[in-house]
């Protein structure tokens, strides 16, 4: 009986010894072969033995469809992404110390697959998980990651992986350089560069003019003040309907405006403030004193029935306002 039960434990060591000595030697064929092209290509056939049981290696599979025939437009977005991952990895973990192959699955190299994972969508990575090992897991179904949200970068699903490794290598990832990018910026900043050094005796005059800073932060003022942001954000109407078979240009209440209304509004303050500019600036320059006198009459009887106008209007937003300013 003890003979016995020795060669079954025997037989089992060796079986046990034999089945190790195979993942092993799995996982270093299908390594290398990962080195030299990441990430992994892969038909119907090698997908079922990199993925077959017992494993003491972990597998990332994307299962994707990448010729136009298949019009799916993620997964030709997603794959310059999942090869960023591929390379970082073989640059960041030659030895294999993670014990982590990354493969792809086109669905015209694998319909067998589709078919048999029932999937009717792609792209879906399958993340499978050692069966043996120290770090095998006790439920060796594979994790799904599903490209729900759109395209995902090449960190996101990265971090999603590393998640499910137990601890190892955790390479960075590695970016290639986009020369097209950077000679084009190049480009781009010594056109720039050389534009302005020529215009720059031209531009540098306009450009440190007052009257033209004054009259653009005048025209942003008014253009504010008048309630133009209201309208963008109320999405209010341009005028409305009195009930008497008229138009109504102006709206009751604070809370409510036109936008003809606005305009109005800012057509009052600019010409306000022109007329104030006016009084101040031009017409103590002027140089005939009867042509003054006038000019000053002129203004001010503009800055008077503006103001008087623009009570008129406030009344019409606030009812119980008493004052008013003739002619209006």
């Amino acid at each position: 009986m003890n003979f016995s039960l020795a060669v079954v434990f025997g037989l089992f060591t060796l079986l046990s010894a034999a089945a190790k000595t195979k993942t092993a030697g799995k996982f270093e064929q299908y390594h290398a072969k990962f080195l030299s092209n990441p990430p992994l290509k892969l038909d119907d056939a090698t997908y079922e033995r990199l993925t077959a049981t017992p494993r003491e290696y972990t597998v990332a599979v994307l299962l994707t469809a990448l010729e136009a025939r298949f019009g799916c437009q993620l997964c030709r977005d997603f794959q310059p992404e999942w090869d960023v991952v591929g390379k970082s990895w073989v640059k960041g973990d030659k030895k294999g110390d993670s014990r982590l192959i990354l493969g792809t699955l086109d669905f015209a190299n694998g319909r067998g697959t589709f078919q048999k994972l029932m999937l009717q969508t792609a792209p879906v990575m399958m993340l499978f998980p050692p069966t043996i090992g120290p770090h095998a897991k006790r439920d060796a179904q594979a994790i799904r990651y599903d490209f729900t949200t759109g395209p995902q970068s090449a960190e996101q699903v990265n971090d999603w992986i590393i998640r499910h490794l137990p601890e190892g290598p955790r390479p960075p990832m590695y970016r290639p350089i986009n020369y097209m990018r950077l000679v084009t910026i190049i480009t781009t900043i010594l056109g720039l560069v050389s534009f302005f050094s020529i215009a720059a005796p031209y531009l540098i005059p306009i450009i440190q003019n007052r009257n033209l800073w004054a009259a653009i932060s005048l025209i942003t003022i008014l253009l504010f003040t008048s309630g133009h942001m209201f309208n963008h954000i109320r999405k209010v109407p341009y005028v409305a309907g009195d009930g008497k078979g008229g138009i109504s240009y102006f709206a009751g209440g604070f809370s409510n405006q036109f936008g003809l209304e606005t305009q109005i509004v800012a057509a009052m303050y600019g010409t306000l403030s022109f007329a104030t500019i006016a009084l101040a600036l031009k017409v103590p320059r002027m140089a005939d004193p009867k042509k003054q006198q006038i000019a000053v009459f002129v203004w001010g009887a503009v800055v008077f029935t503006m103001y008087s106008f623009l009570l008129s209007v406030f009344r019409v937003k606030n009812g119980g306002y008493p004052f008013h300013l003739p002619p209006f």
